[in-house]
């Protein structure tokens, strides 16, 4: 063999060997691929496994782990543990269905809002106000009759979280429920016009 012909036969080794190298960085092989979309799956997988242990964990038979699965909820804060939120608003202990009612206002999802109306009349006036507090964060225009109900309680707590709520909800979800018109139909061009210091002498230049 010629030395052209080694000189040749090398540099071909050479070639296939460097783009061989190079298509395994730019495509690396289907199972490491399919291991790493696996590994974000099982990610989100374990997100959502640890929302439904808490939500379980709602019916626990130990009132103090229930109250402190209704605060871990509020701190994850995700819609997701709405619907056992608002199951346990019905709850035998007081303690928890005011905790769950303020769980349900720091998530502010707006789908909690008929359950919480509904539970504006507990008989417990704790309860009640932790309610009308949740339903003026959320700040939906369909608790207004529940507010102005609330205004007559005998508990003073709950009608002053009442008289707070109403001035906090949205008539549609956009706007505020009561305009504020201007208090001047035609306001002065300047807001603060300036006096004439010299009354008597208005007339003349």
């Amino acid at each position: 063999m010629s030395p052209i012909q080694v000189f040749y036969r090398t540099l071909l080794r050479s070639s296939a060997i460097f783009f061989g190298t190079a298509a395994m960085f730019l495509h690396p092989p289907l199972e490491w691929s399919s291991a790493s979309h696996g590994g974000v799956v099982a990610q989100q997988s374990g997100s959502e496994a640890r929302i439904d242990a808490l939500v379980g964990a709602l019916k626990d038979t130990d009132t103090g782990v229930r109250r402190q699965v209704a605060n871990a909820l509020a701190e994850i804060g995700t819609p997701r543990a709405v619907p056992a939120l608002a199951a346990a608003l019905k709850d035998t202990d007081a303690d928890v269905r005011a905790s769950v009612a303020a769980a349900l206002g720091q998530i502010g999802d707006k789908s909690a809002v008929e359950a919480l109306i509904g539970a504006a009349k507990d008989a417990n006036a704790t309860v009640r106000r932790r309610v009308i507090e949740a339903l003026g964060e959320i700040g939906d225009s369909r608790a207004l009759d529940t507010f102005t109900a609330a205004l007559k309680d005998a508990e003073p707590a709950v009608r002053r979280a009442a008289a707070a709520a109403i001035a906090d909800v949205d008539g549609d979800g956009d706007g505020h429920a009561f305009p504020h018109p201007h208090p001047n139909p035609h306001p002065h061009p300047h807001p603060n016009p300036r006096p004439n210091p010299n009354p008597h002498f208005a007339g003349f230049r």
